[in-house]
């Protein structure tokens, strides 16, 4: 059984003192806001790649967004849990320190996304598996490390980033579990498939011993081998996300005239319940006003509903027995989940989605057998290293280029960092670029 105090406060790990000026809390979620790779979510993906239209949402936005609502679950967990355990109260952590924690983890929880969303994942995880410029690195991989290249995964990426020094961040252990959703390296059999924390994965193979590291500071139980238990503040953060993606997905795809104004209405109101009243929405004059007035009201009853699992839920989370997402768990989960129907039929399968999801694979496939393609023959392939592929390497992160590890897996490692790291709009510039199809601004 899991124990608050170390989940909060594991061994060689302090509260802040009164008076200063920032919790370590706090300087996690600073330290992550004023990141590279969280900058570059402003233009990355959230449903409409590429948009066009100022309204729609980008990873950013919405990143920021799961974080206002993951901040007001864990201060009111906080709350709940500094009156249900005296020991805690000896501590001098505040209802606002576990509010923090989940603030900075939903902060950071699409970090490790690709350009392209969910499709950018497929893509760098196809190029391994099907194409012959991916499918050559094998022979010099292990099993495991195979394994991660083929089922590239955002969350574990995300993670990968957030213990990268040179990114800045270096946040604090309470922080890095409760962003951790899924416990457990590509390799390791799910203990249960029903398991909502088996799911995913969420580390690759090199970071096996950091999260190993984490659980035995905070006296993490495994579920069974190299698969562990949530952190109990992990549900919280993935409940932000479950409920800002359904609903603003669904404002958005409301404004793009892919459902209609009615339908979207019916579903918030669905949510929303007894507090729903026509007459009072139609004192807003605009679209916009009312469908903003709907989604706050929608949030603020979802987050009500979800801090109440939370709470009758908490034993079992300790233990273990309870792993599903908080939000199958609410009132409100049938609107959800009609909401989530109709936005794979009408949204998530758009015809302008797919087009450029369609163009998303062409993209990193491209980028990734052009610099894989110069990897491969600088490290182990030289009779074939061409002039062009110097050129393409000097095109390269420093730190990637000169690498002289003649090991395939941290290479590898090294080219996603880069790929994966990049906005929507400068991957499509720079495979122009590398394929001749446009020329650099002169």
């Amino acid at each position: 059984m899991m124990n608050w105090e170390k989940l909060l406060l594991p061994e060689g790990f302090q509260a802040a003192a009164a008076g200063r000026q920032r919790s370590q809390f706090e300087k996690d979620y600073d330290r992550i806001i004023f990141s590279a790779p969280f900058r570059n979510l402003q233009d990355k993906t959230q449903v409409f790649p590429l948009p066009e239209q100022d309204f729609v949402h980008t990873r950013l936005t919405h990143s920021l967004e799961v974080s206002s609502v993951g901040r007001s679950l864990g201060k009111s967990a906080g709350t709940f849990l500094l009156e249900k355990y005296p020991a805690l109260k000896n501590t001098q952590l505040q209802s606002f320190d576990i509010g923090g924690i989940v603030a900075a983890a939903a902060l950071a929880h699409d970090i490790g996304n690709p350009p392209f969303g969910h499709a950018g994942e497929e893509a760098i995880s196809d190029f391994f598996r099907f194409h012959p410029t991916g499918q050559r690195w094998r022979e010099e991989c292990s099993d495991q490390e195979w394994e991660d290249l083929t089922s590239f995964e955002g969350n574990a990426q995300g993670f990968r980033m957030l213990l990268d020094r040179k990114n800045g961040i270096n946040i604090s252990l309470p922080t890095l579990a409760a962003f951790t959703k899924y416990p457990r390296p590509s390799w390791a059999s799910a203990a249960d498939q029903k398991r909502r924390s088996q799911k995913k994965f969420g580390f690759f193979t090199n970071n096996l011993s950091d999260y190993r590291t984490l659980t035995d500071r905070m006296a993490i139980p495994q579920l069974a081998e190299n698969c562990w238990m949530r952190h109990p503040l992990a549900f919280l953060v993935e409940a932000a996300d479950d409920i800002c993606y359904n609903i603003i997905d669904l404002e958005d795809g409301c404004t793009m005239g892919l459902v209609s104004q009615e339908k979207t209405i019916s579903l918030l109101a669905a949510i929303i319940g007894d507090r729903f009243s026509p007459q009072k929405l139609e004192k807003y004059p605009g679209n916009r006003q009312k469908l903003a007035i709907l989604r706050a009201m929608a949030i603020n009853q979802l987050i009500e509903e979800t801090d109440r699992v939370f709470r009758d839920s908490e034993p079992l989370l300790l233990t273990g027995a309870f792993d599903q997402a908080l939000t199958d768990r609410i009132p409100s989960a049938a609107a959800l989940e009609e909401i989530s129907s109709l936005s794979i039929q009408k949204i998530y399968r758009s015809q302008p989605v797919l087009e450029k999801e369609a163009a998303g694979y062409q993209v990193l496939e491209g980028l990734l057998e052009t610099f894989g393609t110069a990897l491969y023959h600088h490290h182990f392939c030289k009779e074939r290293f061409s002039g062009q592929n110097r050129s393409i390497l000097r095109l390269l992160p420093e730190e990637l280029a000169l690498l002289s590890s003649q090991s395939a897996y941290p290479l590898l490692r090294g080219l996603l960092d880069f790929v994966s790291g990049m906005t929507d709009k400068y991957a499509l510039s720079l495979y122009r670029r590398v394929k001749g199809i446009s020329l650099p601004n002169t």
